[in-house]
Parts: structure tokens; C-alpha cells; sequence
């Protein structure tokens, strides 16, 4: 398969989908190698987003890129992308009945590039995958799915409100490679019960 093409194909079918809601913004579909084993995922894009149609583009955006090249990746080994494709007035945050509508191209999307990490950026992308987590609780532990590792941090936007969450956002994006490095093992692994899977996977790894 493809992945490239089989993207652009799914992005095609996102901007002619006319019942998605958010159609007054611009597409913002994701960008990255259709080959990456990491995901970062957002809950929707901001104003520079929209205008640029790219994700990740504003001044939160660069810290995520900058902490990507910190740990010695390029933007080209990772996927970056979000639940919701269009802006929200006002960067208001996502509507329950936004992220469902946008969910079936999420899964897909995933679907396509099977990523090993998918890194939730946020609350919102955490709890699209992990609904009861709390993101001051569960921020920088890895969960284990059947097909990939979830990996829950701050999202650069409130890293940037402070300087305890920029440096604890910092501190969990440098677990990473260390995270990529056991993700065959840990996947590999026949795991009965989620609690004991996930804190199996954190004496592993940390």
C-alpha cells in the first residue's frame, strides 16, 4: 500500500464530505512521513493554522517542532495532525458533536499510517483515546492499546502559560526515543488486564 496516496485520497474525501461541521475554515488535514511511527495529535487547528493549512504552525507549534529536533528527529520522521481538520470560531475548543464527526477520518487516518506512539497533545486528544484520564495525573505514562502506545503529555499551548508545564512538557517529550525503542517489545507482549499492562509498561521503560 501506499500511504502517501492513500492519504492524499482521504484528505480528497474529507474537503468533499459536505456534512462535517467547521467548513467555514480552511482544511488542515496533517503533514509528516506517511511511513512515521509517531503520531502527534492535537484537538484542533488555531489561526495561524488555518491560514497556513498546516498543523502546528503558530508559536506552540514551534515548541513542538523545536522539542522534535531536540531529541534529534527530523519533522519528516513523524506525523502531526488533529481529532477535529478545521479551526473552531474563534479557537474556541471542539464540541462533542465536532470531534464524532471528524472521529471516522481519525481512525482511518491512523488506520493508514499505523503509527507505534501516537503522542495525545492535550486533555482533548487524551481523552478521545483515554476518557476518564486526567492530564495532570497522566501526562508523560505510556498506555498500552492493542496496536499502539499512547502516549498523553501537555499540549504546547499551556506549556507556554507556564513555566513548571513547559519544563515538565520538555522532560516527557526527552522519554521518546527511549519509548520508540521498546515499542516492539511491549506491543509484542500478551497482556490479559489493562491495569497491570500499563504499569508493566512504565517499570519497562522508566
Amino acid at each position: 500500500m501506499d500511504k502517501g496516496k492513500e492519504l492524499k485520497k482521504l484528505e480528497d474525501e474529507i474537503a468533499a464530505d459536505n456534512s462535517l461541521p467547521l467548513r467555514e475554515s480552511n482544511l488542515v488535514f496533517g503533514e509528516g512521513g506517511p511511513e512515521s511511527k509517531v503520531v502527534f495529535i492535537g484537538e484542533a487547528p488555531g489561526f495561524n493554522e488555518d491560514r497556513e493549512k498546516r498543523p502546528f504552525v503558530g508559536r506552540a507549534g514551534q515548541l513542538l517542532r523545536q522539542c522534535i529536533r531536540d531529541i534529534n528527529w527530523k519533522e519528516t520522521d513523524v506525523y502531526i495532525t488533529n481529532i477535529v481538520k478545521r479551526r473552531p470560531p474563534e479557537n474556541r475548543d471542539p464540541l462533542p458533536d465536532e470531534i464524532e464527526s471528524y472521529k471516522p477520518y481519525l481512525t482511518r487516518q491512523l488506520a493508514i499510517i499505523k503509527p507505534k506512539i501516537i503522542v495525545a497533545l492535550g486533555r482533548f486528544s487524551m481523552n478521545y483515546f483515554l476518557p476518564e484520564a486526567k492530564i495532570s495525573r497522566d501526562r508523560g505514562k505510556v498506555f498500552r492499546f492493542d496496536d499502539f502506545l499512547l502516549f498523553p503529555i501537555y499540549h504546547p499551548a499551556a506549556a507556554l502559560r507556564s513555566t513548571q508545564m513547559k519544563e515538565e512538557f520538555e522532560k516527557d517529550f526527552k522519554k521518546l526515543p527511549k519509548i520508540l525503542e521498546k515499542a516492539d517489545t511491549l506491543l509484542a507482549e500478551k497482556h490479559p488486564e489493562k491495569k497491570k499492562e500499563e504499569q508493566s509498561a512504565q517499570e519497562k521503560l522508566f
